[in-house]
């Protein structure tokens, strides 16, 4: 069975995003925060140590740090994040993560049509 979202998408919510998580001794643990068809926001808390190498998605993503410090690595140029900053990922851009340190962040995915359609309709 899977897991539900945090937030309904049919209802109004609220969400602790600061809520301590379970302690990891290393690895990295993923929430559902909200999905729709166009949208979808996932909490992530990484271990220290711990790293995601690089990839894409076809999605565009704002990547807000929550806690603790990351490097992130955008198209080979590497931004050191902290609670606070917020990384914009146009779709197909290639990134990666890297925790020096324990640290939480809200990954924020929109598709092109979702974004289109906002704009269009708004």
């Amino acid at each position: 069975m899977k897991k539900p979202t945090l937030l309904s998408p049919a209802e109004a919510g609220v969400c602790a995003l600061l809520a301590p998580v379970p302690n990891v001794a290393q690895g990295i643990v993923r929430r559902a925060v909200l999905t729709t068809p166009g949208l979808r926001l996932t909490l992530f808390h990484f271990a220290a140590g711990q790293e995601l190498s690089e990839h894409t998605s076809k999605a565009r993503a704002l990547v807000q740090v929550l806690d603790g410090t990351c490097d992130f690595s955008v198209g080979g140029t590497v931004h050191r994040l902290q609670p606070g900053d917020l990384l914009h990922l146009p779709p197909g851009m290639p990134h990666a993560v890297q925790a020096p340190e324990a640290f939480s962040m809200l990954l924020t995915q929109i598709t092109e049509s979702a974004a289109e359609s906002a704009a269009v309709g708004g």
